[in-house]
């Protein structure tokens, strides 16, 4: 991008937003315009569980999302070694995507 066209973005973040949520699961939905995450916090010993953040965007700004976190995904693993996925619970929990 040409460096005559590109505008310094302030963003603002609040003092909740910014100590940030723990979330062990993801919910997500989609329609045809629309994908829905709900990132959630499970207590899986009180069987009950927290959404602390949704986030509802255009399919194809979650394609970008996913090309990001795969890139950063590659870069981490190439400094800190790769990453064994974690296994998903065992038993039914609740929650299932739509």
């Amino acid at each position: 991008m040409n460096g005559e066209n590109q505008q310094a973005i302030q963003i603002k973040i609040t003092d909740e937003v910014l100590k940030g949520f723990h979330a062990n699961m993801m919910s997500v939905a989609h329609s045809k315009e629309e994908f829905v995450l709900d990132f959630i916090n499970v207590y899986p010993w009180q069987r009950n569980g927290i959404v602390g953040s949704r986030v509802i965007m255009t399919p194809g700004h979650i394609k970008r999302v996913i090309a990001a976190l795969s890139e950063n995904l590659q870069k981490y693993e190439k400094q800190f070694g790769k990453i064994t996925e974690a296994k998903a619970p065992s038993e039914e929990i609740g929650f299932k995507t739509a």
